[in-house]
């Protein structure tokens, strides 16, 4: 402010000297550092993607070899985008409730999608339902999603394997 004086600053304490420092230890005297006792394994490899967490080999032989039954079918063909959110999550409300494990759901196939697209162009219900699945509800209830078996749609169909009710 005008017409004020600054106060003035102290300055700040001396640190004493110090009275006597320690003398360095000889290296002789040092204790050693011993080396660890076995060198650490290597970490195993990533798991492959048909390798994945949730199911056990049983599961996915049966997939492999086309011997999985669903017990319950969901058809996304002719569906809009908000038709087809309704019935899948409407599909899973009714497989949980007849403790069905495996659903099928025929999406059709994944195709490329333009970051432009208004999700308006083919494959755009495949390309939402793995988010759709991890956000919904029923997230937690469902165990794996695989690729099914060519004798129930290869690539445009997937498994949803649900966990058992306890």
């Amino acid at each position: 402010m005008p017409g004020r004086k600054r106060p003035a600053v102290p300055a700040p304490p001396r640190a004493p000297a110090p009275a006597q420092a320690k003398p360095p230890v000889p290296a002789k005297l040092a204790k050693p550092v011993k080396p660890s006792p076995k060198p650490r394994a290597p970490l195993p490899p990533p798991r492959a993607a048909e390798e994945q967490p949730g199911l056990d080999s049983h599961w996915d032989r049966r997939m492999k070899a086309g011997r999985l039954d669903p017990d319950l079918t969901l058809d996304l063909h002719g569906h809009t985008l908000d038709t087809a959110y309704d019935r899948i999550m409407a599909g899973i409300d009714q497989a949980r409730m007849m403790n069905a494990r495996v659903v099928l759901v025929i999406a059709g196939r994944e195709r490329p999608v333009d970051p432009a697209d208004r999700m308006a162009k083919r494959g755009a219900i495949r390309a939402k339902l793995l988010d759709w699945l991890a956000a919904s509800r029923h997230g937690s209830a469902i165990t794996a999603v695989r690729r099914a078996h060519i004798r129930h749609g290869g690539e445009g169909a997937l498994y949803l394997i649900l966990k058992r009710r306890g």
